[in-house]
């Protein structure tokens, strides 16, 4: 059985999603069986998923996604090389992926792959060290360095954000040598991060956005069926819609009970970044004007939002781990069980279908996953119903059969 991989969030799934199933299908055959890595409940950008992972889980899996393993919450939170290393690593774990398929707004696979090859290169830091002294952000020293070693019409593939995400893929790929195939699909309607319909497909950023604003009746009927019939479930059960902002006051309280040596653990580059964070939680009265106030130029908003996330899930950057010790299994069809039958053989990590079966494991597959509860609980408080919170639910939990 050939096994295509996609790494995904589905926050909240749309008919773009289902786009890129279909096209995968279209392409590698239809009875191509479709493994998805999916983030938790905290995304790439560093922010809460608008439902909980089973609910996000669940829909996947009604919409045409056979298998849906967890992006565990270190690489889920991470940069966006970072969030795609763990989700090569979860689908090479798997021993059966013999594609990765993803979407992109240039559907140019070898093109990409040009790119991660190009940063891949070591003369690249020396490029992009010369283009920092110039004080502009990361992204725009490394755009221009790459001018130095690209066509120009290579190196702008990373000024948009399902490209970046697509070079990143080739980029792990490229490391661990890996034999597994690239695939993708021209993105349609709505741009990532574009706020106003187009071409009849809305993106995740619009769906969010027009929840937030109160626009619940338009958001469902832009949803895919599967993630319209999941939202309306657990919404009825007073756990949707998810927002940041519900529990803006626990977050503030965390951030304005650490030092400036606990913000200094979050900073990566030891850039100072930690510093502006302590300075703006002392004063802001909104997570956003912490935001806004500590950032600059040089740093990229979601670099900070995530800094924010982890000092609220109580996450040190530097205890991270580097490789995934265990697969989690969130979601399953009958095509799944299949998957999982072989990878019971095949794997080369440990397969989690029940949360106990973690206590048979290493300590650091038991931290990861002890790590993943605490988060869990802490996501729960941004329900709109508390009542609906209850700690411990994931150790309660186990994968969605359908």
């Amino acid at each position: 059985m050939q096994a295509a991989g996609i790494i995904i969030e589905y926050n909240p799934l749309h008919h773009g999603h289902l786009w890129l199933l279909e096209e995968t299908r279209r392409l590698l055959g239809p009875e191509t069986a479709v493994i998805g890595v999916m983030s938790g409940d905290f995304v790439q950008r560093g922010d809460f998923a608008i439902l909980r992972r089973q609910a996000r889980a669940k829909a996947a899996v009604e919409s045409g996604v056979d298998l849906v393993l967890e992006l565990p919450l270190p690489w889920a939170v991470g940069s966006a090389e970072r969030f795609a290393d763990g989700g090569v690593q979860v689908l090479l774990g798997t021993g059966l992926v013999t594609d990765l398929a993803f979407g992109s707004e240039c559907g140019d696979a070898d093109a990409l792959r040009r790119v991660a090859e190009a940063l891949l290169s070591p003369k690249l830091n020396e490029f992009i060290h010369r283009e920092l002294t110039r004080g502009d952000s990361f992204a725009a020293a490394r755009q221009r360095a790459l001018a130095a070693l690209l066509r120009p019409e290579d190196a702008a593939l990373l000024e948009s954000p399902n490209n970046i995400l697509g070079v990143e893929y080739c980029k792990a790929l490229l490391r661990r040598e890996s034999a597994i195939r690239t695939l993708t699909v021209r993105r349609r309607g709505t741009g990532y991060h574009g706020t106003e319909l187009e071409g009849g497909l809305a993106s995740a950023t619009l769906l969010r956005s027009l929840l937030r604003d109160g626009e619940r009746e338009r958001a469902l009927d832009l949803m895919a069926p599967a993630m319209k019939d999941a939202y309306l479930e657990e919404e009825t059960a007073g756990r949707a819609p998810v927002f940041r902002e519900t529990c803006q006051r626990a977050i503030l309280a965390r951030l304005r009970s650490m030092s400036e040596a606990d913000f200094a653990a979050l900073d990566q580059g030891g850039e100072g970044l930690g510093n502006r964070l302590y300075d703006a939680s002392r004063e802001a009265v909104s997570v956003e004007e912490v935001l806004e106030t500590a950032k600059t130029k040089r740093y990229a908003y979601t670099r900070l939002q995530r800094m924010v996330l982890w000092a609220y899930l109580g996450m040190i950057p530097a205890d991270f781990p580097e490789t995934v010790p265990y697969l989690r299994v969130l979601a399953c069809n009958e095509t799944g069980r299949a998957l999982l039958a072989r990878m019971r053989e095949m794997a080369s990590v440990p397969v989690l279908t029940k949360p106990a079966d973690v206590r048979r494991l290493g300590p650091e597959a038991q931290r990861l996953f002890e790590t993943e509860a605490r988060a869990a609980d802490l996501y729960a408080l941004a329900y709109p119903d508390l009542t609906a919170v209850r700690g411990g639910s994931l150790w309660r939990e186990g994968p969605v059969i359908r």
